[in-house]
């Protein structure tokens, strides 16, 4: 009984420090991200990647000058990542929690050939599409809008996938019941099931949005004026051949993780418990 607890102990252990170390690697980018955003250039790259924090040489300077670099342009870029994240996230959510639901709730011919579907999509990488994409979008007249950028990823094969998976273990019996009191079919998903598929719901938005905020080369291929940007592209904008303009690549990337770092903390116990719940009944 002993051994058994002891060798317990060594397991927890060497887990934890096996993924403390995988935490400082990861959080080392972050770091010397956050520090750099306070210095200027020759202080970033003094004796190589300066990552020493000196307070007396740190400053807000280029935090104040994202709002007047080229008229507050970054502001316009946030703007428009926000608008097209939170748009397109809503749809993401809404579209294929139904397309999920149906597939796992209903029976009716054509639904395994469907998911068959599904599934292949899922092994395409979206850039195989970008071509026809683009075809497509510029035949409806919609380069350079929002709807350009969004249309295309309001329905991603692998969010539908997670929301069959997850409702194939709900239980069909409450549908059954409400249809015995009158409830319309629409009614049933939104008023019963919704609320079951929270946590789903928590994890999807989650990467959702980390998706939609990070997308880089489609948005930056249907946006032609640089003032309809998001933000991955308009930093990448900003920079010269000569790369004198890190200090506001640095305080611009701070700047755009706040989002998905509050997104994250308050959604992040509906998180784990979508994929727990969701890889269990999968």
């Amino acid at each position: 009984m002993h051994s058994i607890k002891r060798q317990k102990i060594i397991n927890n252990s060497l887990a934890f420090i096996f993924l403390g170390l995988i935490a400082i690697a990861v959080l080392i980018p972050f770091y010397f991200m956050l520090v750099s955003s306070f210095k200027n250039v020759a202080q970033i790259f003094s004796n190589g990647l300066n990552v020493n924090i000196d307070f007396s040489k740190m400053n807000l300077d280029n935090y104040k000058a994202l709002w007047t670099n080229r008229n507050g342009i970054y502001w316009l870029w946030y703007r428009n990542s926000l608008i097209i994240t939170i748009v397109q996230t809503i749809l993401v959510l809404v579209l294929t929690s139904m397309v999920g639901y149906g597939l796992a709730m209903y029976r009716f011919k054509g639904r395994n050939l469907i998911f068959i579907v599904v599934l292949i999509m899922m092994m395409f990488p979206g850039d195989v599409l970008t071509i026809p994409l683009y075809y497509l979008i510029t035949k409806l007249g919609l380069l350079n809008t929002y709807a350009g950028v969004i249309l295309p990823g309001v329905v991603p094969a692998g969010t539908i996938f997670f929301f069959r998976q997850f409702c194939m273990g709900l239980a069909p019996d409450y549908a059954e019941s409400a249809r015995l009191d009158g409830c319309g079919e629409f009614r049933i998903f939104w008023n019963i099931y919704v609320p079951l598929m929270k946590p789903a719901f928590g994890a999807m938005t989650i990467l959702t949005t980390m998706g939609a905020w990070n997308s880089f080369l489609w948005p930056l291929i249907v946006m032609k004026s640089d003032t309809n940007f998001v933000i991955p592209a308009g930093l990448l904008s900003a920079m010269t051949p000569y790369g004198n303009n890190y200090q506001l690549l640095f305080a611009g990337s701070v700047m755009s993780i706040v989002p998905i770092m509050l997104i994250f903390i308050f959604n992040q116990k509906a998180f784990q418990d979508g994929f727990v719940v969701g890889g269990v009944k999968g």
